[in-house]
């Protein structure tokens, strides 16, 4: 753009300078234009404002248009002024108003200062009452059939058993399309508690093995597209749910067989319930913040604590030749396997992409939710208990 541009030569006086061009109204003011209609009077040459600076590309706005005057001086806006910004300037101007008139929906201003957000309550991250309930419910049932008969309670550790081999074959096969043969896995699953229970540690795995060849002949009937995938998954659903569940039967074969369970399960809960509560009032130190984020170090503590002084309560007056010493011992395997349980099954969740593996109980999720600790835990405190006051 030339220095003409910017106003009239010194000296230049003639009018129609600023006079509308002969295009009809709208189309601008052009410099030295013969007027279409009477004269128009205009001011000297050095009382006339330079023209505005005009990106290239774009027209002066026509006469009538957006002004900010009668006199064509053209608004501070467009890609020159806003949009065109460069990324270090702090701001965007704010686009121009007409003379007098009323800004609508001003924009805020940036450097404003703002409110300080409102503490958040800790929260505990579940449903206490629900939980409460149903842990409650769960423990009468327990109980009750622990210490009428013990047939019953076997059935309720294989109901237990093949609801948990339920959720988690369909969580696998609806987040990894992988079909681990549930029908087999059911059966197998219940004969191997019933086989622990009858004919002890020889028929558990008897009954485990069994299972096995059942899952990789029962998967022989579906195309073999996947077939290693499913019957790994087929035999790794049977060593972790029913496999390892069968320890609490074995260990209710002794004479003192309920007592035993009820202190592997009072150990297991109390063990859950510490690190629950400790971690949660006091918890700052992440555990395993890549497996299981909300596991704290304080946690632990908190399990280990509370297990071993029940531990040492429950084995001298609960177990037959129990010592305190070696409930102290117990307590503490009892948080170690539980923690390991939790975070083993933690892992399998987070690869799975999902939070709880079912929605069977409110508050805790699903049955394996609930076994995730007792299932590693079951064969840890029937081998100590053998270790420290025998089979019997």
């Amino acid at each position: 753009m030339n220095d003409s541009s910017w106003g009239a030569p010194p000296g230049a006086g003639q009018a129609g300078y600023w006079e509308p061009s002969g295009q009809g109204p709208g189309q601008g003011y052009v410099h030295g234009a013969a007027p279409a209609g009477p004269a128009y009077d205009a001011p000297e040459a050095q009382h006339t404002r330079p023209m505005p600076i005009v990106p290239d590309g774009s027209a002066v706005p026509p006469y009538g248009g957006d002004q900010d005057d009668d006199r064509g001086a053209a608004r501070l806006s467009g890609p020159l002024f806003r949009d065109d910004a460069s990324p270090a300037q702090p701001y965007d101007m704010p686009r121009a108003q007409p003379y007098g008139a009323v800004p609508q929906n001003p924009e805020p201003m940036h450097d404003a200062p703002q409110p300080a957000p409102a503490p958040q309550k800790k929260s505990a991250g579940r449903d206490l009452g629900a939980a409460i309930g149903v842990g409650v419910g769960l423990g009468a049932v327990i109980v009750a059939s622990l210490f009428v008969v013990k047939a019953v309670f076997v059935g309720v550790i294989a109901v237990a058993v093949v609801v948990g081999l339920w959720e988690l074959t369909s969580r696998l096969q609806e987040r990894k399309q992988i079909k681990a043969p549930l029908v087999p896995l059911a059966l197998g699953g219940a004969a191997m508690v019933v086989a622990g229970y009858a004919r002890g540690a020889e028929g558990a795995w008897v009954a485990m093995a069994l299972t096995a060849l059942a899952v990789l002949v029962w998967r022989m009937t579906e195309p073999p597209e996947g077939y290693l995938k499913d019957v790994t998954a087929g035999v790794f659903a049977a060593f972790y749910v029913p496999f390892l569940a069968t320890f609490v039967a074995l260990m209710l074969t002794a004479d003192d067989g309920p007592w035993r369970v009820l202190t592997f399960l009072l150990l297991t809960v109390v063990s859950d319930t510490g690190a629950y509560a400790v971690g949660w009032r006091f918890g700052k130190h992440k555990l395993a913040p890549r497996i299981s984020p909300g596991k704290t170090r304080e946690g632990l503590f908190g399990a280990v604590s509370f297990a071993m002084v029940a531990g040492a309560l429950c084995m001298h007056f609960l177990v037959d030749d129990g010592r305190w010493w070696q409930g102290l011992l117990l307590g503490l395997a009892v948080a170690a396997s539980a923690t390991l349980g939790d975070l083993g099954e933690s892992m399998i969740k987070r690869d799975l992409g999902i939070k709880d593996m079912g929605t069977l109980l409110p508050g805790h999720g699903g049955i394996m939710d609930r076994l995730d600790s007792l299932l590693p835990t079951a064969p840890v405190v029937w081998l100590l208990m053998v270790l420290f006051v025998g089979s019997g």
